[in-house]
């Protein structure tokens, strides 16, 4: 996201300002709910993470529901996204890796409201699925195993985008982008404050607040991490405060390096700036100002890193939740055992291949729209769920006590309740934002018949 969305969002907003403060807004409104969630993650350091939170606040129903959504949608189809994305940015330093669908595999075109469905089998697609299932492997052989190859690729994109940005913000300055982007007047543009305005920019953060998702997935794991009451607090509000800061700083040097507007289908990419770069690509364009024509190359490599560390973090954190889930009856039995290597074998297993149905499908673009809303509803309902045991339980062990309460928690609830309604007003994202509602709500009629059938 941090090298594609920015390019959308600056269509959107319109100006360096406007395109940067939605960064910001999406940081500080992450930030306050990592704030809010280390007193969960300290109270409750089990494996689950968000869905016990909800199980132990709400009760069961809202768990399942969230655990339910987990993996229909936000977990397995943002698995889905990003390891397409592997093999289409492969395909860029690899031609012959092309999105073009295998003749002899099953194919189908299917025509829906939020575009057409292409069902099939392409290079693209079997790079993805083969990355998918090589994580899981490699997850499948213990936690140690995963957490070595997490750690490595983390310090290894951090470190890429922190040269980006210290490069854009050097030698990588550009004449025509800093008059373009920070002469007076440019720099703010023209904006009428109306409510148009507020829900035009709510419907900007889709991207950035994407971009910053998944910060909650270190509690998912929490069994697994050493001294949890003190690391986990402390993994949420460094974790996200580093990466807004990355984020911001991107932007900037984005800005520095290419002017915000340019011209559809310009020779060259600064001709084409950040609203219009190829495909969206915006950190390779600003890479191959920085670096010549390599430098498209140099990107394709960063976001392969990025994109493979990312999903490694996803597949080892998601299947904890379905453990959890199984542990209580609402999911697969088995999903709740462990192998011999002490992690959730067959949860890690049934994640993987609801996520190569994704692939196959190609849902996985249309899924990604779902993610944001649906993983809002659900951020708010834990952090309503923190004000509820601090009245239920009000003489619970607090290792760790939300900072800024009750004002910090209530204004997340806040913001990001406003976002989500912007979400369902703003024409650009009403659609996905009703199609995400109605997945939720599919969980309710499964939740019953589960029950039923545990019963009988």
């Amino acid at each position: 996201g941090m090298f594609i969305v920015s390019s959308d969002i600056s269509r959107t907003v319109g100006s360096p300002f406007w395109l940067l403060m939605a960064w910001v807004v999406a940081g500080v409104v992450t930030i306050l709910g990592a704030l809010s969630y280390g007193e969960l993650a300290a109270m409750y350091p089990k494996a689950g993470g968000q869905y016990v939170f909800l199980r132990e606040s709400m009760g069961a129903l809202m768990g399942f529901l969230y655990g339910w959504t987990l993996f229909v949608v936000i977990q397995t189809g943002t698995i889905a996204a990003v390891a397409v994305a592997f093999g289409k940015y492969l395909g860029q330093l690899w031609p012959a890796i092309s999105p073009e669908r295998y003749g002899w595999f099953p194919q189908f075109t299917v025509t829906t409201w939020s575009g057409p469905i292409e069902l099939g089998l392409s290079p693209q697609r079997l790079v993805a699925l083969t990355t998918v299932w090589i994580l899981t492997w490699i997850n499948l052989r213990g936690v140690r195993e995963g957490k070595l190859v997490q750690t490595t690729l983390t310090v290894v994109k951090t470190g890429a985008l922190a040269l980006l940005i210290l490069l854009g913000l050097t030698i990588g300055r550009n004449a025509t982008a800093l008059a373009a982007n920070f002469s007076p007047g440019n720099f703010t543009g023209s904006v009428d404050f109306t409510g148009v305005f507020a829900i035009v920019f709510g419907s900007a953060l889709v991207g950035s607040l994407f971009s910053s998702d998944a910060w909650n997935n270190v509690t998912f794991a929490a069994a697994e991490v050493k001294n949890p009451q003190r690391n986990l607090p402390r993994a949420l509000l460094f974790g996200t405060g580093l990466v807004t800061i990355l984020y911001i700083l991107a932007n900037v040097a984005y800005l520095n390096v290419l002017p915000i507007h340019g011209t559809e289908g310009a020779a060259d990419v600064i001709g084409r700036g950040i609203d219009h770069a190829t495909q969206d690509r915006v950190g390779a364009s600003a890479a191959e100002v920085i670096f010549g024509p390599i430098g498209g190359s140099i990107m394709a490599v960063a976001i392969l890193i990025s994109t493979f560390g990312c999903n490694n973090g996803l597949i080892l954190s998601g299947a904890r939740v379905y453990y959890a889930m199984a542990k209580d009856k609402l999911f697969f039995s088995k999903a709740g055992t462990l192998n011999r290597n002490s992690v959730p074998a067959f949860a890690l297993i049934v994640q993987a291949v609801w996520t190569t149905l994704l692939c196959l499908t190609g849902t996985y673009n249309q899924l990604l729209d779902f993610v944001i809303f649906a993983a809002l509803l659900f951020y708010v309902a834990t952090t309503v769920g923190l004000f509820r045991l601090r009245s239920l339980r009000p003489d619970a062990e607090r290792p760790y006590k939300a900072l800024g309460y009750p004002f910090l928690p209530g204004l997340y609830i806040v913001l990001a309740s406003a976002i989500a309604i912007v979400l369902l007003i703003a024409e650009k994202t009403r659609y996905q934002a009703l199609s995400g509602l109605a997945l939720v709500a599919l969980g309710l009629p499964v939740y019953f018949i589960w029950r039923k059938v545990e019963r009988a």
